[in-house]
């Protein structure tokens, strides 16, 4: 049986990387069939709302989706389109994995794990200007709101994820000695769901730039991360640079009901259309959500077969240093498939 899937093939490279992915999916024999629907700027032209209702529906109704890099246009009313799905669903946890795939790199074997809180803390947007002396705009503010019910979800997701992985160990990672009131309570109730999973998986605490230290350092005596926020989006970008960047970065969003994997990095105007993208960050998130609904064995083959791709330097992208394009990479793929 197939499962359905929403697919939103975004804006920019959006469309490049998402057609390639769908054709290293089908390669792979993934049971899958898709409700494809618009979002961003393709949708603001098509029905002038870059997030239309029957999009919403459509993720509402099949409960996974698989999302291109969306551009969210300028004077659109949304802070981010990408913020307004996660929101809506409620996808409280950015699972952001980091292997080695290209030899030759900087540090080699890399395997870590990002588990980044995705609904609370600054991202919230809950900011506002300051008038003084006539001047409307003579300070702004924003607000950190940190819950406990949030910091206990994240930290036991990524327990459950280490546990379920054969992961070692998880480390939270905060701002505890500055911000006592909310990274302190981030802190507390980290430590307080880590005692249920005493015996069973190694916790640490660590304050955020010492982690970020640490990740150049010695990235190895790192395992699973966990963090609010806005330190999850800046450190999931520092431990891409560790494996050569967000083309080979996915990324999963994870919700009670819906879960959505997507590309991390933008839509790249500049390069659209000229079949230079680099697909491979969609792909392993694909990869990531057939494990999601039950198809293990398609994705460790898609794996497999993007690490043998990779191993090629005439298969590398631009952004790996190589001169492939799009279709040359994707074919290099699916000849590993056959």
């Amino acid at each position: 049986m197939s499962t359905t899937i929403t697919v939103i093939s975004g804006d920019g490279i959006g469309p490049e990387v998402t057609n390639a992915t769908l054709s290293v999916l089908e390669a792979a024999g993934a049971g899958l069939a898709y409700d494809h629907q618009l979002g961003g700027v393709a949708a603001v032209e098509a029905v002038r709302d870059p997030l239309p209702p029957e999009t919403l529906d459509s993720i509402r109704r099949t409960g996974v989706a698989l999302k291109g890099p969306l551009t969210t246009p300028l004077g659109s009313g949304f802070r981010s389109i990408n913020v307004a799905i996660r929101k809506e669903f409620e996808l409280f946890a950015n699972v952001r994995p980091v292997v080695t795939l290209v030899p030759g790199q900087r540090y080699e074997d890399i395997d870590l794990v990002l588990i980044r809180e995705n609904t609370e803390g600054l991202y919230v947007g809950v900011e506002h200007y300051i008038g003084l002396e006539g001047d409307p705009r003579a300070a702004a503010e924003s607000v950190m709101i940190i819950t406990r019910f949030g910091a206990e979800r994240i930290v036991r997701y990524a327990f459950e994820y280490a546990k379920e992985n054969g992961r070692k160990k998880v480390t939270l990672s905060h701002k505890a000695n500055i911000l006592k009131f909310t990274q302190g309570l981030f802190l507390e109730a980290g430590e307080e769901v880590a005692r249920e999973f005493e015996g069973e998986v190694e916790f640490e605490s660590r304050i955020i730039d010492a982690t970020a230290m640490l990740l150049v350092k010695d990235p190895y005596s790192l395992d699973v991360l966990v963090m609010e926020n806005m330190f999850g989006d800046i450190l999931s970008d520092l431990m891409a640079g560790l494996v050569g960047g967000l083309g080979v970065a996915p990324a999963a969003n994870i919700g009670k009901d819906v879960s959505m994997f997507e590309a991390v990095h933008g839509s790249a105007p500049d390069i659209a259309g000229k079949g230079l993208a680099n697909p491979s960050s969609l792909i392993l998130a694909a990869a990531m959500m057939l494990d999601h609904v039950g198809q293990p064995e398609p994705a460790a083959r898609i794996r497999t077969a993007i690490r043998e791709a990779l191993a090629d330097p005439g298969n590398r992208t631009r952004d790996l240093g190589g001169e492939a394009n799009t279709s040359d990479f994707v074919e290099a793929m699916i000849r590993q498939l056959g």
